[in-house]
């Protein structure tokens, strides 16, 4: 496994409830500023392998992304469980957005 996808995959990992993240930061933190594609390829593949919250990943607009109508109102639903504010299909990010100030350091110190 490349160490920018090992890298993604703990950061969503450590996604709180109740938190988001955009696909851009994920690739930002993991070390890939313009991977925002590679994310979304990452949660179509390993989701399930590796037990990422994919519902915690919306993109820059704060939007659902999802195209599929079932699975845009399953994430709505999962995030609204862990008590995200979901107006629409969209979520406020200076209130849910995941506060990564310690992702940073983390990154370079658990991942293996």
């Amino acid at each position: 496994m490349k160490e920018f996808t090992r890298k993604a995959i703990w950061i969503m990992q450590q996604i709180p409830e109740g938190k988001v993240m955009t696909y851009g930061s994920v690739a930002r933190y993991a070390g890939s500023p313009r991977g925002a594609r590679q994310i979304s390829w990452i949660l179509s593949s390993m989701t399930e392998k590796y037990h990422i919250p994919w519902q915690r990943i919306i993109n820059s607009k704060g939007e659902i992304a999802i195209q599929d109508e079932q699975g845009k109102w399953m994430q709505k639903t999962m995030l609204e469980e862990e008590g995200v504010v979901v107006i629409g299909f969209r979520i406020d990010l200076d209130v849910f957005l995941w506060d990564t100030t310690q992702v940073a350091y983390d990154i370079n110190n658990n991942v293996q």
